[in-house]
């Protein structure tokens, strides 16, 4: 199939379009490089990309409509795969607008390209933050998400909403897939894995903030793409809920599904992991709570399961020993 991932060179972007291409798909890649982390390691992955004639990169803005629209004229996808964001919760705090323009105003860019073009399918990513200050646990697709937490939450939200209108108006299938603490080789910089993870072998304390009392569901990066490769075919269809928990709009060919590990971890117990794959203890610097951050996330994958037959299950120690793995080659620490 002929497929465009925006975000092509982040994190997620990088191990899905690997993916599709191993599976023989025609790719084009959109990424800005943005320097919100250092764009060398961006670059790197889109080399490796490159590499096969198949994957064609894009180094576009999704917020400037006119050169995001030429890309697609150009590529003619069947799919699209949203990925591009502004990503984190603390920059956030001091620079609100990157997430209004890269979150929300990139996502209608492509979406009412999509109404004038449509595709097969659209799928976007989204974020298990939406869930806001919700104490109900575990995370469902059908709890309210009206308590954002943080200016990247919100921006998010506000992204599904549009996409929803849009699937309604113009019967554009839409999914919607909420990831919950992505980890593992050629993550982001500013993620808590990677940043403990080079604080440790440098001998350089580590910042536990709410003093370790949180948890996440961490996910592993090979769990999420598996579970979006297999909502690719999984259009929704409107009228056709998979069952009495789907999250499929009555109104719209569109549903929101939960990619996570169902299992949430003591952030304690996740630094525990990093020191054992490192084989040093870390130096730690117990600090409050951050605003926007949540206690605790937890994600039911029952939708996930029920649509595609996949349900994540990545142990969460054999995860952070390829990371560490990966950062001590590519680093040659």
């Amino acid at each position: 199939m002929k497929i465009l991932v925006t975000g092509s060179a982040g994190f997620i972007g990088f191990h899905l379009c690997r993916r599709l291409l191993r599976e023989g798909h025609e790719l084009a890649g959109v990424d800005s490089l943005v320097p919100y982390y250092d764009p060398r390691l961006k670059e790197k992955r889109h080399s490796l990309l490159i590499e096969t004639n198949r994957f064609r990169p894009h180094i576009v803005d999704i917020s400037d409509m006119a050169a995001i629209r030429a890309v697609i004229e150009a590529e003619a996808p069947e799919i699209i795969i949203h990925l591009a964001a502004q990503p984190g919760v603390r920059y956030g705090l001091e620079h609100p607008e990157g997430y209004v323009s890269a979150n929300v105003t990139g996502s209608f860019n492509l979406l009412e390209i999509c109404r004038q073009r449509p595709v097969q399918h659209f799928l976007m990513a989204s974020t298990s933050s939406v869930y806001g200050a919700n104490s109900k646990m575990p995370f469902q697709e059908t709890d309210p998400t009206d308590t954002p937490l943080s200016i990247y939450a919100a921006t998010k939200r506000s992204a599904e909403a549009i996409a929803h209108s849009y699937a309604h108006l113009w019967n554009q299938p839409i999914t919607v897939f909420r990831f919950f603490t992505v980890y593992g080789p050629w993550g982001r910089p500013d993620m808590a894995f990677f940043k403990f993870t080079a604080a440790i072998l440098k001998g350089e304390p580590i910042d536990v903030h709410n003093h370790g009392r949180m948890e996440r569901d961490f996910t592993f990066i090979d769990d999420l793409i598996e579970g979006i490769v297999r909502l690719i075919p999984k259009r929704p269809v409107r009228g056709e809920p998979v069952n009495d928990r789907d999250s499929l709009s009555p109104v719209a060919p569109y549903r929101v599904v939960n990619i996570g590990n169902g299992a949430p971890v003591n952030l304690m117990d996740f630094i525990a992991a990093i020191e054992a794959a490192v084989g040093k203890p870390a130096k730690r610097n117990y600090l409050g709570m951050q605003p926007g951050e949540s206690l605790k996330t937890w994600a039911s994958p029952d939708l996930l399961e029920a649509l595609t037959g996949f349900r994540p299950n990545y142990p969460v120690a054999k995860g952070i020993q390829e990371f560490v793995a990966w950062y001590r080659a590519y680093y040659g620490i």
